[in-house]
């Protein structure tokens, strides 16, 4: 029988293997579970440029993207727009439904047409009841999420401009690339007001360092996308 996600999405998104059903967070449930989980999972399928929340919206769904992916980011007190993160395909957004937070901090807006898969609060807390092993797997995830921020951090020390900017592509296309004949592939454009935001810099300086970068053949530009010719994928 054909996933309820692939019916829903066609052929117009390309879906990721994992399903919301057998998903790290319900790794041990038993086969019956897991269908029934599946079939009360809440699917969304959004457009490009479409958001899936906004910031200040109650924050009381959790998603599985199961195609496409979504930007989060942040508007501060003074309407400046910060870009914190990308998340791909058999990612989770949301997760701020696992805290006592009643209102999401970021939004989340699709790059691309985008396919989810869902629970509620209510659904969730009713779940992690009846397998209390679930809430220590989050826990988990959380901690590594953390580590992965910390690292990004780490990728905004370095002063020269070109090197901090080249690190963060490398950080994304390890994340969200994909193979191809000439290097690892960004699959979804990047404009240089996003990466400024990414690299903390201005988007000036984030032209210049793109130049020097195609200049020293680090990145190449096929259209919107960015290809990194000597990264090698872990």
């Amino acid at each position: 029988m054909t996933c309820l996600c692939q019916q829903l999405a066609g052929d117009d998104i390309e879906l990721s293997p994992v399903c919301i059903g057998n998903h790290w967070i319900f790794k041990n449930l038993e086969p019956e579970e897991i269908k029934a989980l599946s079939h009360e999972a809440m699917r969304k399928k959004l457009t490009k440029g479409q958001s899936l929340f906004l910031q200040g919206d109650p924050a009381d769904e959790m998603f599985l993207i199961k195609g496409g992916h979504i930007k989060l980011s942040k508007v501060l007190a003074d309407g400046t727009e910060l870009m914190l993160d990308i998340r791909k395909p058999g990612d989770f957004v949301g997760e701020n439904m696992f805290s006592e937070e009643s209102l999401y901090p970021v939004s989340a807006f699709c790059l691309e047409d985008t396919l989810t898969c869902g629970f509620s609060r209510n659904q969730f807390e009713e779940l992690v009841l009846q397998y209390p092993k679930v809430g220590l797997r989050i826990i988990k995830t959380l901690s590594e999420r953390i580590s992965s921020l910390t690292d990004r951090v780490g990728s905004l020390a370095a002063s020269n401009i070109e090197d901090r900017l080249y690190r963060v592509l490398c950080n994304v296309a390890k994340e969200h690339g994909a193979k191809s004949s000439q290097g690892i592939v960004i699959q979804f454009p990047l404009t240089h007001e996003d990466l400024g935001f990414l690299t903390g810099a201005h988007r000036v300086s984030i032209t210049r360092a793109m130049k020097a970068l195609k200049k020293s053949g680090k990145i190449l530009l096929k259209g919107k996308r960015l290809i990194l010719p000597t990264l090698e994928m872990a």
